[in-house]
């Protein structure tokens, strides 16, 4: 029984971590920052390229996602194909969303010349504000949280939902600016509960 106790003990204080750490959100982010992450994928001329290694990497696919629903055509970047290829599909038009924590991740640093070569609007996500991801940058919007939910602090979990949240709450922000539709989230997401939800409603 006590190991029921500290299991459900661990998830809660967990959950509450994690949860303070998401509510501190709105009171450190720099608002100029995001106000120009916003401005740069609203008046972007061609595609959005977002990419990372790791959890970054699913935080920089969950954000793709969420874009594509709204409208905004976003891909993911695999850091192992840029630099074998891959590096072709970035235009000078595009802009790239670099989510790197620390900011001196090997796999981006590798092609970051080359995506400042080819002109392109480079953003970096990072804790790190002086790293090198963070000086190569447009523009550096600084996602930092003061505690991981591990015993180590090391384990990205807290940092992740930090940067999920942050481009979530982007996505709305570009919703509402763009006047977007229900009848365009049904053109792009006619499946699923939210496909039959909108279809319901519609009809």
């Amino acid at each position: 029984m006590s190991g029921v106790v500290n299991t459900r003990s661990s998830i809660k204080k967990t959950l509450e971590l994690e949860g303070s750490e998401i509510a501190r959100l709105s009171e450190y982010l720099d608002a100029e920052q995001i106000d120009g992450l916003v401005d740069i994928i609203m008046n972007r001329k061609g595609n959005i390229l977002l990419t990372g290694c790791g959890t970054s990497a699913m935080a920089a696919k969950k954000t793709m996602h969420t874009l594509n629903v709204i409208g905004v055509p976003a891909f993911f970047l695999n850091p192992a194909d840029a630099t074998n290829g891959s590096l072709g599909a970035v235009t000078q038009h595009d802009v790239v969303i670099i989510i790197s924590k620390g900011g001196t991740t090997r796999e981006l640093l590798a092609f970051a010349p080359n995506l400042q070569e080819k002109g392109c609007t480079i953003v970096t996500v990072t804790e790190k504000t002086t790293s090198p991801l963070a000086r190569i940058a447009d523009l550096m919007v600084n996602v930092h949280v003061d505690h991981e939910a591990d015993t180590f602090n090391m384990l990205a979990t807290t940092s992740t939902l930090g940067v999920i949240a942050t481009f979530d709450a982007v996505a709305i922000a570009i919703m509402e600016q763009s006047h977007f539709s229900k009848g365009q989230f049904l053109e792009n997401h006619p499946s699923g509960d939210v496909g039959d939800r909108l279809k319901e409603e519609k009809e």
